[in-house]
């Protein structure tokens, strides 16, 4: 009887030890327009149908993403904008090779607060606020009051995006307020009725908020899908070049047709 549970005991030791070995684990970092939402259902979507995979996100910015696959840190990168010359250098010094896969679209909505009456901007009136060059509400059509802009910090590819996109790739003023994610940005718009930022789709339906249309398009899903909204971008997952092992099946599922509803789901554009 004895040496029946220890028998048992060792098969249950052993299957744990198995399970455990077996188990694969993928890690991601970069972004966090896609990291803060996107990528994490995909992630549970994907445990769903593959329970020995665990996944490791770090949504802390693209430059972060793209410097994960540059140093070998991560299996797939997340970025919302292109990967610049410096890093494509960076890579091939380190014999990287950094693959970019559009994986959804975006639009960088300009979302005030609720109780800001203006109902409008031009592109150019939106690279003057963010450039500092207007400072009061006034100067664009608004009440009086001065302009308190949220933008991404530097590490973000949304505040590179959004520069090239909306700010003819001008430098950010000075009294500009970096937040870490689009979520603290439509925090603190939400509670400031001067407040001013720019988000992702996935983050405008925030109480207190209220998105202006530019050059008169609202950024909507429709409006990225036509093309008709200024300031849209693609939004990328990176890999060291082609993908391989699970890395390479969880992005395949990322693009399949499961993966596009969870895209569709969290107010982003299918790629397909």
């Amino acid at each position: 009887m004895k040496l029946t549970n220890l028998v048992i005991s060792g098969i249950a030791a052993a299957l744990v030890s198995a399970s455990a070995f077996a188990q694969q684990k993928i890690v991601i970092k970069g972004s966090d327009t896609l990291g803060a939402k996107m990528v994490p259902q995909m992630a549970e979507a994907y445990k769903a149908k593959n329970p020995g995979v665990v996944f490791e996100i770090a949504a802390e910015g693209s430059s972060q993403g793209v410097a994960a696959i540059i140093d070998g840190t991560a299996d797939i990168g997340m970025s919302s904008r292109d990967v610049k010359a410096k890093e494509k250098e960076a890579a091939k010094s380190k014999g990287r090779n950094l693959k970019l896969t559009p994986v959804a679209f975006d639009g960088i909505a300009i979302i005030v607060n609720e109780k800001n009456p203006i109902e409008k901007l031009t592109l150019k009136q939106v690279e003057d606020i963010f450039t500092g060059t207007v400072k009061n509400w006034s100067a664009v059509g608004g009440p009086a009051g001065d302009i308190s802009a949220y933008t991404r910090n530097t590490t973000s590819g949304t505040y590179k995006a959004f520069q090239e996109l909306a700010m003819s790739d001008k430098d950010y003023g000075a009294s500009t307020q970096k937040m870490a994610g689009n979520e603290q940005i439509a925090a603190e718009v939400a509670k400031n009725p001067n407040g001013v930022g720019y988000v992702g789709l996935a983050y405008i339906d925030k109480p207190g908020l209220k998105v202006v249309p530019v050059d008169g398009v609202k950024a909507a899903i429709d409006t990225v899908k036509d093309q008709s909204y200024p300031i849209a971008r693609s939004l990328f997952l990176i890999t060291n070049g082609d993908p391989t092992g699970e890395a390479k099946n969880f992005m395949d599922f990322v693009l399949s047709a499961d993966g596009q509803k969870i895209v569709e789901q969290v107010h982003f554009v299918p790629i397909k």
